[in-house]
């Protein structure tokens, strides 16, 4: 028999909904009833989603609840009693005790606080990494902590009891026919969180020390340019091959083609980028911080933030002197779909890592 369940996603951003949409793809023997709302307004989305869907969810009552971390599930559950007895797996894309603070943001723990009541709700939690489920344990410890008084008993040790490792599945890519060993590939979102000030300016360093390079800059950016990318615009034209998000098949394209694909990120909960070009082919240099060291040894990271040891290990690279291809196939799509399968079948799970 068909499962009914429900998929709600408070905020379908890129990886986000590209996570939903494997799921109603790949995940047979459902049927999915699925709620989103625009990732946009986080404050407002975060807080405000189960307003949004107070007259909007399915009249049948679901099986199980595939709820992601963006969703207030306390809130949710309390304002719909017929749901108490339906199983939640509760799914931390990321978690608000480890995500970066902008400049013009003023944190806030109601966001923190929103995670931990829907974690408390839940059933079960689903992390894509181990840096996500312990930072947020270890966060919600700290914010414990902090509490003046009146404060539960083991509250991050009942939450690990249930929480299980279970990636989002990456599509392996790949490799193209003639690799471009000295193409430098940049796929990740030009915003704060993942610093690619850091990225320009080992590049711009590497062009004044005489190394031969080409530089492909994809990525989402905002309608103004950050100051990161006009500073390579200015400083690198000759060099640069491709500038703005292309079309799938050019995508993979130059992932395929790319011989080094460089992480600066502050944040990064699994990486998804990352383990796309590498599955590619493309040699991965991370920060030695956040998911980074669960995907890669320690020949492929760098002191988290310092420029100069990122291009330090560019140089060596690019003389030559650089590592294999990285196995990435503990993420990747066939090893991993099948406990999704297994989870949304209602089945217990060991983690996937």
């Amino acid at each position: 028999a068909f499962r009914h369940i429900w998929l709600l996603s408070a905020y379908r951003a890129d990886s986000h909904a590209a996570w939903a949409d494997w799921l109603q793809r790949r995940v047979h023997g459902v049927h999915w009833h699925v709620r989103e709302l625009p990732g946009r307004h986080f404050r407002w989305r975060i807080r405000g989603n189960p307003l949004s869907w107070l007259d909007e969810l399915p009249r049948q009552t679901p099986d199980r609840i595939l709820a992601t971390s963006m969703v207030d599930l306390a809130t949710l559950r309390g304002l719909h009693p017929r749901l108490a007895g339906v199983p939640v797996d509760y799914y931390f894309h990321e978690n608000q005790f480890a995500y970066p603070v902008s400049p013009e943001q003023v944190r806030s723990v109601e966001p923190q606080i929103v995670q931990l009541y829907g974690a408390l709700a839940a059933d079960r939690l689903l992390f894509n990494s181990r840096f996500n489920r312990d930072s947020f344990l270890d966060g919600a410890a700290d914010l414990l902590r902090r509490m003046p008084d009146a404060t539960p008993d083991r509250v991050p040790e009942r939450l690990s009891a249930r929480s299980v490792i279970c990636p989002v599945p990456v599509q392996p890519l790949p490799a193209a026919p003639e690799k471009d060993d000295a193409l430098i590939l940049w796929n990740h979102r030009w915003e704060y969180d993942k610093a690619p000030d850091l990225f320009a300016d080992a590049m711009i360093g590497l062009a004044r020390a005489g190394y031969r390079f080409r530089l492909a800059l994809l990525g989402a950016r905002p309608r103004t340019p950050p100051e990161a990318l006009r500073r390579l615009r200015t400083a690198l034209p000759e060099r640069i091959i491709a500038d703005g998000r292309v079309a799938d098949a050019a995508y993979r394209e130059l992932l395929g083609r790319a011989g080094i694909v460089v992480s600066t990120a502050a944040h990064e909960f699994q990486g998804l980028a990352m383990l796309e070009a590498a599955s590619a082919g493309a040699i991965p240099l991370v920060p030695d911080a956040l998911c980074y060291p669960e995907q890669y040894p320690g020949a492929y990271r760098y002191p988290a933030g310092d420029v100069d040891a990122l291009q330090t290990r560019l140089a060596g690279w690019l003389s030559g002197d650089r590592p294999p291809p990285v196995d990435v196939s503990p993420w990747l799509e066939p090893a991993v779909a099948p406990a999704w399968q297994r989870m949304m079948r209602g089945d217990d799970v060991e983690s996937v890592l």
